[in-house]
C-alpha cells in the first residue's frame, strides 16, 4: 500500500486514536439486553470493527506487525475487561472474530484501491 501524505496519515491517526476509544467505550457500555437482530451479529460486528481499525492504522502508517500485535492486545483486553462487568461477557470468539477482522481489513488493502475508468 503506497504511503498517503502526512496530512492525510495525520488524519487518519487521529480516526484510529477516535475508534479504538469509541470502540473501547461502546464494548463496555451496559448491554440493554434486547435480543440480537440475527445469529452472530456481534462476531460480524468484531470483524468488521477490526477491519476498519486495521485500515486506519495502516493509513496512519502504522507497521504491520506492531498494528496486528496491538489490534490483537486491544481486543483481548476488550474481552478481559467485559468479564469484569456485570452486563457483558468475555468471548474467545469474539476475540478470534477480531482477528477474522484483521485478515479482511489487510486483504481488502491489499487489493488495493478500486481503479477508475
Amino acid at each position: 500500500m503506497p504511503a498517503p501524505p502526512p496530512s492525510w496519515r495525520r488524519l487518519a491517526g487521529v480516526a484510529f486514536v477516535l475508534a479504538l476509544t469509541g470502540g473501547a467505550v461502546v464494548a463496555l457500555w451496559p448491554a440493554d439486553g434486547a435480543p440480537p437482530p440475527f445469529p452472530h451479529v456481534d462476531k460480524l460486528a468484531h470483524a468488521l470493527g477490526f477491519a476498519v481499525l486495521w485500515a486506519l492504522g495502516r493509513a496512519a502508517g502504522v507497521r504491520p506487525l506492531p498494528l496486528a500485535l496491538g489490534l490483537l492486545a486491544y481486543g483481548a483486553a476488550i474481552e478481559g475487561l467485559q468479564a469484569l462487568t456485570p452486563t457483558r461477557e468475555a468471548s474467545w470468539a469474539d476475540w478470534l472474530a477480531d482477528g477474522a477482522g484483521l485478515l479482511l481489513g489487510h486483504a481488502l488493502l491489499a487489493r488495493g484501491a478500486p481503479r477508475r475508468l
